[in-house]
């Protein structure tokens, strides 16, 4: 099955490229560009190089057949807000799934070797809160808070990236890359968000791979809550729901207290009238969306992905190499895969 349209489609959409752009670039004409990108025609091997080209990827990665789990312009299982921009998270689902396929190719050539697994259940036949309690079973995570759940993730192969959204209304997405999922966050966001986003993310990964339902959000919530908070745990802690009661929680569990109060309202030790109080005493405290105490959290920064590259380069691969094995052109497409290089200055 011929899939360079979808390829080519995804990583315009990504460079934020329209098709005009792109055929300017290209010398064709907008009819052409679309059957390209709808599999109608397959481009010559000089249309290919003058693509990929264009669009700083190298003619393999257009031609690369991609097991992706999924399409490859897959929509993907996002974490945002109802007023988010439809540009705003199309074009981060486009980049989305730029990285999983940047991360497919490359993983075509290296391998991981994970701890874990992500497994899967149905949401019809395993609660999400069962889900969350069989993962950590399967893990076999210490009972309690979470510890750096960033590692937890990428200890089951899971390829966590940060970059800046350009925007607070989108917290994460998450798309599988042939054998590895890809979470990416929103490295704007204080700890305890970012920690919430990636159980949330989990949820999906666990719940949402094979099994669609219409009502996700709140399964991959209720996952996340269970996951990081679980109810034979934190169900006595949480009947006292104090502000300072609640700062001393979201140190001790590392989630915020806005998911502390709604893990209670789920437990039903609160109500949904004690909720709306809550809420509204959190806008008029100007903490809906920057609470305190996210600066007593331990910071929490992927390392896997990075990892990656940092071997290659100790195999004696340079950037440029790396890039390549990326399927792009050029030492800027190493990253995320390599840090940048610093250089030492004389004092």
């Amino acid at each position: 099955m011929r899939q360079t349209g979808d390829v080519i489609l995804t990583v315009r959409r990504a460079l934020g490229l329209t098709q005009d752009d792109l055929c300017e670039q290209l010398g064709v004409t907008q009819a052409t560009l679309s059957r390209y990108e709808h599999n109608e025609r397959e481009p010559d091997e000089a249309m290919l190089e003058k693509l990929g080209a264009a669009l700083g990827v190298s003619v393999p990665f257009l031609k690369h057949p991609f097991k992706l789990q999924g399409a490859i312009a897959a929509d993907a299982h996002m974490r945002r807000q109802k007023t988010v921009k439809a540009s705003d998270w199309k074009r981060l689902e486009a980049q989305l799934n730029m990285l999983r396929m940047r991360s497919a190719f490359l993983l075509a050539r290296v391998s991981i070797d994970a701890e874990n697994q992500v497994p899967s259940f149905d949401p019809i036949d395993t609660a999400p809160e069962q889900a969350a309690r069989m993962v950590r079973a399967q893990w076999r995570m210490p009972i309690g808070p979470v510890r750096n759940l960033t590692r937890w993730l990428e200890a089951a192969g899971i390829l966590v990236m940060q970059q800046d959204f350009g925007t607070q209304r989108i917290d994460g997405a998450c798309q599988w890359a042939a054998a590895n999922p890809v979470v990416l966050i929103n490295e704007g966001l204080p700890t305890d968000r970012r920690r919430w986003t990636l159980a949330h993310e989990l949820g999906h990964l666990v719940l949402h791979s094979q099994y669609v339902d219409e009502d996700m959000e709140k399964q991959a919530d209720a996952f996340a809550g269970e996951f990081l908070m679980p109810e034979h745990l934190i169900k006595s802690p949480l009947r006292n729901q104090s502000i300072p009661r609640l700062l001393e929680l979201k140190v001790e569990w590392g989630v915020s207290m806005q998911a502390l109060f709604m893990r209670a309202v789920a437990l039903k030790l609160a109500t949904r009238e004690d909720q709306t109080q809550f809420f509204k005493m959190m806008n008029a405290r100007g903490w809906k969306r920057q609470e305190p105490g996210a600066d007593r959290l331990p910071d929490e920064q992927p390392a896997l992905v990075a990892s990656i590259g940092d071997r290659l380069r100790e195999a004696g691969l340079s950037d440029d190499k790396i890039g390549q094995l990326t399927g792009a052109r050029g030492h800027e497409g190493a990253r995320p895969f390599v840090h940048p290089r610093t250089r030492l200055q004389a004092v």
